[in-house]
């Protein structure tokens, strides 16, 4: 039988007790436990019906989904970790389900993400917009309200990133990450309903606070970021352009220049018009959804436009110092002498010595996260390892933390570099998280380490290092000349 626990993030919803019913009255293997965060800023009564499966709360303090995921994830001790949202009912058959999924998984598969069923209106009625957007969940990849993962690959990508505030995108960046760190991902035969959303009048302008979201994807993962996610192409080109428009007619109305104002306003109502058709014609048509239609369409653009350049500013704002510096080993610190088993050969690159007495100084801790393969290849003993390993820590003084994987890239293991295992354990071992973290490498494998671990790279190119991967860099990371450069920037100070 596979070991599993459900997490579950609340709100305090009244939907959580039909979910928490529907786990304890299911058929197949309980899970080992139901961890239920109650992410509320301040909690109160959370009634919780009994179960024969032990049932822990636990509190994230409203920090968002993400953050109780991983509050929930970390106290597990399972394998396999199931999340459910707190709105989501299981079938009664979700439980053998579910173990049939995870029990016929490969080793490389990571998670398994279970198959979502939107009802649809009663009596023949079509679906609101609210309820058409709900139903987009049936379709969606690796979303969270009903979703499991390996317990040690959340541990080797660092969880859930906390930056994302609400219950949108989250799951896709996770999802992203896991699979740039070389894992696969499947879907299972398991079924969950999710009952379609209700919200209030301007519950569609309020969903507009996910441009903010869709920013910081960009950011992390490039502008490919809605091919690489299935998220589709959006729609801000047209809210922008809608937006532009109201602007210039307005502005040309106040300049009285009446026929730019006439000329921008005609656009601004197109395009005004056509998002609002393509809104109420597969709609029911009443008098409240058209009315909701119309006042709404008119208030998205803007609201979307206004919404993603917050995002933009605030993913763009400068990063505060690195509260950890990682640094690559071989071409980084040292000179590369390729499976070097020689102590006497260790010569450190022009400049090591010196910011590393001064990180030290400075009281940030510093660390080396480093592929050594020649031990799994026979041309490396560790105690040869351990003797170049100590001559660097002879000439450069002592590192908080060495992280080494020693495995050969067949070996399938979590902490090679690319994948995100040595950066995440650096992290834990100096008592910071990932993001607080500064990688520093000369290849695009570092970069790559730390994306996935949600560490922060900075590229140091060498003769060895290829154009790709530095324009890759230039993009997603940061790229300096020389060891002080890519300090200075982990640091905020180009001068250091």
């Amino acid at each position: 039988m596979i070991a599993y626990t459900v997490v579950v993030p609340t709100t305090g919803r009244d939907s959580l007790q039909a979910l928490l019913s529907a786990l304890g009255h299911g058929m197949g293997p309980r899970p080992a436990e139901i961890i239920v965060v109650d992410d509320r800023p301040e909690p109160g009564d959370l009634p919780l019906p009994e179960l024969a499966t032990p049932v822990r709360v636990l509190r994230s303090g409203g920090r968002g989904p993400a953050a109780a995921r991983n509050a929930g994830w970390r106290a597990a001790g399972t394998e396999w970790i199931a999340f459910l949202d707190d709105d989501v009912r299981p079938t009664a058959d979700w439980a053998s389900r579910l173990e049939s999924d995870l029990a016929a998984l490969a080793a490389d598969v990571a998670g398994s993400q279970g198959r979502i069923v939107v009802p649809g209106p009663t009596g023949g009625r079509r679906p609101t917009d609210l309820e058409r957007d709900t139903a987009g969940l049936a379709t969606a990849e690796w979303i969270t309200a009903d979703m499991a993962y390996r317990r040690d690959v959340l541990a080797a990508v660092g969880g859930f990133d906390e930056r994302f505030p609400r219950a949108f995108r989250e799951d896709a960046d996770l999802a992203l990450r896991v699979r740039q760190a070389g894992w696969r991902l499947e879907r299972g035969i398991r079924t969950t309903l999710h009952p379609a959303r209700h919200g209030g009048f301007f519950a569609s302008v309020r969903a507009q606070r996910g441009n903010a979201d869709n920013a910081l994807m960009r950011r992390k993962f490039g502008p490919q970021w809605r091919e690489l996610t299935a998220a589709g192409p959006g729609r801000l080109g047209r809210h922008t352009l809608t937006t532009l428009s109201g602007l210039a007619a307005l502005a040309c109305a106040a300049a009285r220049r009446p026929t730019p104002a006439a000329f921008a306003g005609i656009a601004w109502l197109g395009l005004t018009a056509e998002f609002a058709l393509r809104r109420i014609l597969p709609g029911p048509k009443t008098p409240e959804e058209l009315a909701k239609m119309a006042v709404t369409s008119v208030l998205i653009p803007p609201v979307a436009v206004r919404h993603r350049l917050a995002g933009e500013l605030r993913v763009r704002r400068p990063r505060p110092a690195a509260k950890a510096v990682l640094f690559d080993r071989d071409d980084t610190l040292v000179h590369d002498e390729p499976y070097n088993n020689d102590p006497e050969r260790v010569r450190p690159v022009p400049g090591a010595e010196e910011v590393l007495r001064r990180l030290r100084a400075a009281g940030v801790p510093v660390g080396v996260v480093s592929n050594q393969s020649g031990v799994a290849r026979g041309l490396i003993t560790p105690d040869e390892l351990a003797a170049v390993n100590a001559r660097v820590e002879e000439l450069l003084g002592p590192f908080a933390t060495w992280q080494v994987c020693v495995h050969a890239e067949d070996d399938g293991c979590c902490c090679r570099k690319p994948k995100p295992g040595l950066v995440t354990r650096a992290a834990l071992a100096l008592g910071v998280r990932p993001q607080d973290c500064v990688v520093i490498g000369d290849i695009g494998a570092d970069v790559e380490a730390a994306r996935a671990a949600g560490a922060r790279a900075v590229l140091v190119p060498t003769p060895r290092t290829r154009p790709a991967e530095i324009a890759a860099a230039r993009r997603d990371a940061q790229v300096a000349g020389d060891l002080a450069g890519a300090v200075g920037l982990a640091m905020g100070d180009r001068a250091w």
